[in-house]
């Protein structure tokens, strides 16, 4: 039902097939279940097909290894009229310790579309409940200011042919 679920969790053991020559899981691997997460999080909202528009600022703050229990938690932190901003972390659980860290960060842009190939559709609207999710909001939108300057700095670079 759009306009209830904002958040998602994904939950699941690290696997030898995940990982890189060093025995850490791969960044890819780690890129990929952000973005199903992601995506799960922006249908559940939006009620809607959703695309991928941008990934900022992922941090890799600490390794996955191999029989860590893996959460890739998504939660909804701005909309915009047809777009979905989405804080997500990756954290990781060694279960013979007990130990629990954050792996990796970031914030996704998802937009709607009316179907796989169409245009993009109206979101139902999210507004903050308490200061954190406040701060995250006002993250997303820091993130979104950026992006459009980067946005003008490619295209001055495109114009000049560079």
């Amino acid at each position: 039902m759009p306009g209830k679920q904002h958040e998602v969790n994904f939950r699941f053991l690290a696997q030898p097939t995940d990982v890189n020559f060093g025995g850490k899981v791969h960044g890819g691997m780690v890129m990929k279940w952000i973005d199903q997460a992601g995506y799960a999080c922006a249908v559940a909202w939006s009620g809607a097909y959703c695309v991928t528009a941008s990934v900022s600022g992922i941090q890799f703050v600490k390794p996955i290894l191999i029989g860590d229990l893996v959460t890739v938690r998504a939660r909804l932190i701005h909309t915009g009229r047809s777009s979905m901003h989405m804080a997500v972390d990756v954290l990781a659980r060694d279960l013979r310790k007990d130990e629990h860290r954050l792996a990796t960060s970031c914030v996704m842009v998802f937009v709607a579309l009316d179907a796989p190939e169409g245009k993009p559709t109206p979101v139902p609207s999210w507004e903050p409940r308490d200061d954190h999710e406040r701060q995250l909001q006002e993250q997303a939108m820091r993130l979104m200011n950026l992006s459009k300057e980067m946005e003008q700095l490619v295209d001055a670079h495109v114009a000049e042919g560079i």
